[in-house]
C-alpha cells in the first residue's frame, strides 16, 4: 500500500486566491464594459411605411367574481405545511453544517499533531 499526500503552502493557497479574484474582477468589469441594447431609445429616421391600414381590435369585457379568502382548514394547512418544511430544511441545514465543522476540526488536530 502506498500513501500519496498532496502539500499546498499557504503561499501557494493565497496566490491562487488572489489570482482568482482578481481574474473575477476583470470579468466582471470587462462583462460590464459594453452598452445595454436599449440605453439609448432609436431616432426614427424616416415615417414608418403602413402596409395595411389600422383596424381597432374589438375588447370583451367580462366581469370576474370578487376576491374570496380561502377557509380557515386550507389557511390551518398552509401554516403547517410551511412550518413542516422549515422544521426538514432546517435539520438538514444543521446537519450539514455540524458534519462540516467536525471535519473541519478533526482536519487542523490532524496537522496540528503531524
Amino acid at each position: 500500500m502506498s500513501t500519496m499526500g498532496v502539500v499546498v503552502s499557504v503561499t501557494d493557497l493565497t496566490t491562487q486566491a488572489g489570482w482568482m479574484a482578481a481574474l473575477a474582477i476583470a470579468a466582471l468589469v470587462f462583462a460590464g464594459w459594453r452598452k445595454n441594447a436599449r440605453a439609448v431609445p432609436r431616432t426614427p429616421r424616416a415615417e414608418p411605411k403602413v402596409l395595411r391600414p389600422r383596424v381597432p381590435i374589438g375588447i370583451a369585457e367580462a366581469t370576474v367574481p370578487l376576491y374570496k379568502r380561502p377557509n380557515i382548514f386550507r389557511r390551518i394547512w398552509a401554516a403547517a405545511a410551511s412550518l413542516g418544511i422549515a422544521v426538514v430544511m432546517g435539520a438538514v441545514f444543521a446537519i450539514i453544517v455540524a458534519f462540516s465543522a467536525a471535519y473541519i476540526v478533526i482536519t487542523l488536530t490532524d496537522l496540528l499533531k503531524s
